[in-house]
């Protein structure tokens, strides 16, 4: 949990959690639109997605994220199964031939009986802008070759678009999801992920070979734009049983960041301060954008992880309405849902308002846990839908949110049964610091 690497350096700013009005009653859609049920179910070992390069100590399981706080610096990882390899990236822009390099760090752990293969990280620094980079790894054995285009400079209304995606799992939907967001006519420039990658937990003794997996699984993308990560309850990984008492371990050792971790986010942890330093920081005149990712949704009518939030809601709401925070991404429940604008920040433990109502100065809260998981879909909702819920849907799926100018963004869900270019879901956000109305 931290500022996102990519935060200043076009208009947005990302921000990472880990975990005397009318009652609000009446609530808005529900979408008719019902899926077949099936089972999920993960995709074998064998699956061509999960295939291992082909030769010695080849790079596998590659992927990028934004390795500064200005954009301009890129977190190279990869895997080599062999031995350590090569440290270097070699890299050069698409207009130059001249190339650089530059050389990481080399990491291994162990799990319970599973010991990793050689878990790569090296970070590219002083990029320009706006460019196209190719980049080498696997130097001196079996080179693979990559390609990523660096975030805009920042300006109030420069346009850029995210990816979202959450608990994608690595299931035959997972799939579906991931190739649906591969072909959306509007590119995502960079994936927002709200936690739960592998799952990989939910196999005997928490099988990391589904780690292993899930890297080359997701590397068709992740290896040519950043993907932003936000942890999730299936990365904790922790399972004194069997004598792993360190949470996280899997994860941290393989998905590095450029922030250093906010652990908890109890009253006056770590979490907290950074949090309550963080927000006054994000220049809106620079960066117009507010967004905040977290797993566990604070605003959530399906009767699954069911107010699992609320802890964290009732210290932090009042800050993102404070500081204006335009949108709030969440995961963790299956499904697919979007709230109105609205707060529950009222009650004070003697004034009885502690309902949520309609609030033009809060975020818009939308939780798109449906990337496809083994785990399902969470299909039973409460009723009557409370009227905070805009839409919701049980479908796996994933968005895009595009960002126009500093004033407005287009925001749309696709579900994974629809064509690549059909929206399920829209809506035209205006941003709460330049255009409140």
């Amino acid at each position: 949990m931290g500022s996102s690497p990519s935060s200043s350096s076009v208009v947005f700013a990302v921000l990472f959690l880990v975990f005397n009005a009318a009652v609000l009653c009446h609530g808005g859609k529900t979408s008719s639109f019902v899926r077949k049920v099936e089972k999920t179910v993960d995709m074998p070992l064998d699956s061509d997605v999960f295939r291992v390069p082909p030769g010695y100590n080849a790079p596998q399981q590659v992927h990028i994220t934004q390795g500064d706080h200005a954009g301009k610096a890129v977190i190279v990882s990869w895997v080599t199964a062999n031995e350590p390899g090569s440290k270097k990236v070699i890299y050069w822009s698409e207009n130059s031939e001249h190339k650089e390099e530059a050389e990481g760090k080399v990491y291994t752990y162990e799990f319970y009986n599973y010991k990793s293969g050689y878990i790569h990280h090296c970070t590219i620094r002083n990029l320009e802008f706006n460019t196209k980079y190719y980049y080498v790894v696997g130097v001196g054995h079996t080179e693979r070759t990559f390609w990523f285009t660096t975030p805009p400079a920042v300006g109030p209304d420069v346009p850029y678009t995210f990816g979202l995606i959450g608990d994608l799992g690595q299931s035959y939907d997972s799939n579906i999801t991931v190739t649906h967001y591969e072909n959306n006519p509007t590119k995502g420039q960079a994936v927002l992920f709200v936690g739960d990658l592998s799952y990989a937990d939910n196999y005997p003794n928490h099988d990391n070979v589904r780690w292993d997996t899930w890297g080359r699984f997701v590397e068709r993308s992740a290896a040519y734009q950043p993907w932003i990560w936000t942890a999730g309850n299936h990365e904790i990984d922790f399972v004194p049983e069997i004598g792993e008492t360190i949470p996280f371990k899997p994860y941290t050792n393989r998905y590095q960041v450029p922030y250093r971790a906010s652990q908890t986010y109890g009253k006056y942890t770590p979490q907290y301060k950074w949090l309550e330093q963080e927000l006054p920081k994000v220049n809106r005149s620079e960066t117009p954008w507010l967004i905040v990712l977290m797993h566990s949704p604070w605003y959530n009518s399906y009767n699954y992880h069911y107010m699992e939030g609320e802890t964290m809601r009732v210290m932090y709401e009042a800050w993102f309405v404070k500081y204006k925070v335009d949108v709030v991404f969440a995961g963790h429940v299956h499904a697919y849902e979007r709230s109105e604008r609205v707060s529950n920040i009222a009650y004070n433990i003697v004034n009885g308002k502690c309902v949520p109502v309609r609030d033009q100065t809060a975020p818009v809260y939308i939780t798109i846990g449906d990337g496809g998981n083994l785990e399902g879909l969470a299909t039973n909702m409460t009723y009557p839908q409370p009227e905070y819920s805009a839409y919701r849907e049980a479908s796996f799926g994933h968005a895009i949110f595009d960002i126009k100018n500093r004033t407005h963004a287009f925001y749309g869900w696709h579900r994974n049964q629809d064509g690549y270019a059909v929206e399920a879901d829209t809506m035209w956000f205006s941003n709460r610091y330049w255009h409140p109305g």
